[in-house]
């Protein structure tokens, strides 16, 4: 069953039954770059962090060394589609993995801190480039009947390398020498993966697509529900992660288990993304649901739900602390299945460079999520635990709910009429 046309100013006609020629080497390249640029990563940051704390430098400075990778990412992202039209999309792919090696081999050469924030700048906005455009192509180039199963697998191999790359430092220790030297390792074998990634056809849109922040704004105006669902998929699965050890705490939790309400989160993040893709899959096929998009907003429906009771159930969890748990897996798991359909979904109603431009659209409404959650969940912890705090939850969780289930809605009308 193939996709409904592209809406006017999307390419104007119907994706292609098949993917590219190439495309099973092209995936299984950026899979392979992907994974050991993150490991790479993710190994990095943890590593710089705690030298530097190891060095003396106060908590306030390391905590804006680490947000200067992800200022980074925010910059850059917007404008991934336009220095994707200049280079094309293989040499976006390969600069996006030689920077990292370069920022990192900096790390090794000196350690003064100015340098230090440049750097680690520079290799954010790589990442930054790298997760736009990679998302994209494996979104455009799985085959149409198969789209979800190559996304939520894409998105689950890139959950592991949160997990993968600091583990890895805990066993090596932070002090040990050859850490960097391995992230390096990591990361060039990345940057070989890349190399492997066979000549990508050129976007249809190459020349025409808007690009830029003219691009992004378009692909906003276009889809904005693809705004709702990064921002609610990133407050959830990224943004509360990293407050839920505060959350347990504040609970009466010990430290240990308040740790594990992170681990909660990441276990149904990855248990969750591929049976969401693989359900979208199965129901895009069937009659019933009146087409594939159709489907997947249903799912997203289903998961803003799970994402709205499971946040409900917070004034319960004081009186039964091991509920938090649960409550963090379904968070974890409903917030990463909504940004994996998310991103099903735009895949299979765009390509190119336009893919591109909603891609970067889903990634900074994700981000801006991830960054807000903490920021204000920290605070509503501190000010108003009691009725803050799910408060906060409930308008993110509620107002998602209520704009899915309203297009969810205007979509069934639609294909009554």
């Amino acid at each position: 069953m193939s996709e409904h046309p592209l809406p006017p100013g999307h390419g104007g006609s119907p994706l292609p039954i098949t993917p590219p020629a190439h495309a099973r080497l092209g995936l299984v390249a950026i899979f392979g770059a992907t994974f050991f640029e993150l490991v790479g990563y993710f190994m990095l940051l943890p590593l710089l962090l705690l030298r530097l704390k190891g060095d003396g430098v106060s908590t306030t400075l390391a905590g804006l060394f680490a947000a200067s990778g992800w200022v980074g990412v925010f910059l850059i992202t917007p404008f991934a589609s336009a220095i994707t039209q200049r280079l094309g999309r293989r040499p976006t792919l390969w600069l996006s993995a030689l920077i990292p090696v370069i920022s990192t081999t900096g790390f090794l050469l000196t350690d003064w801190l100015p340098a230090w924030f440049v750097l680690d700048f520079i290799a954010g906005a790589a990442s930054g480039l790298r997760w736009v455009l990679a998302e994209a192509v494996v979104a455009e180039f799985a085959p149409p009947l198969k789209r979800g199963r190559m996304v939520g697998l894409f998105e689950t191999m890139v959950g592991t390398t949160f997990v993968i790359g600091p583990a890895l430092l805990a066993v090596l220790g932070p002090q040990n020498p050859v850490a960097l030297w391995l992230v390096l390792a990591s990361l060039f074998i990345g940057l070989l993966w890349s190399l492997a990634i066979p000549p990508l056809p050129d976007a249809a849109d190459a020349h025409s697509a808007r690009v830029g922040l003219h691009g992004v704004w378009h692909a906003l105006r276009a889809h904005p529900l693809i705004m709702t669902v990064g921002f609610v998929g990133g407050f959830f699965e990224s943004g509360l992660t990293s407050i839920l050890p505060l959350y347990g705490l504040s609970l009466g939790l010990g430290v240990a288990a308040a740790a594990l309400l992170v681990s909660a989160s990441g276990l149904g993040s990855a248990l969750m993304m591929l049976p969401a893709g693989l359900l979208a899959d199965r129901l895009g096929g069937h009659p019933r649901w009146g087409g594939a998009h159709r489907a997947r907003l249903a799912i997203m429906h289903a998961c803003a739900l799970v994402t709205l009771a499971a946040t409900a159930l917070i004034p319960f969890v004081a009186g039964t602390p091991w509920l938090a748990a649960a409550v963090a897996f379904f968070w974890g798991g409903a917030g990463g299945s909504l940004y994996t359909l998310a991103m099903i979904d735009i895949g299979s109603r765009e390509e190119g460079i336009t893919l591109v431009n909603s891609t970067a659209v889903l990634v900074l409404s994700y981000t801006l999520g991830g960054v807000l959650a903490p920021a204000l969940g920290a605070a509503m912890l501190d000010w108003a635990p009691v009725l803050g705090f799910p408060a906060l939850l409930l308008a993110v969780a509620g107002s998602g709910w209520w704009l899915l289930r309203k297009e969810n809605r205007e979509s069934k009308a639609q294909g009554n009429a």
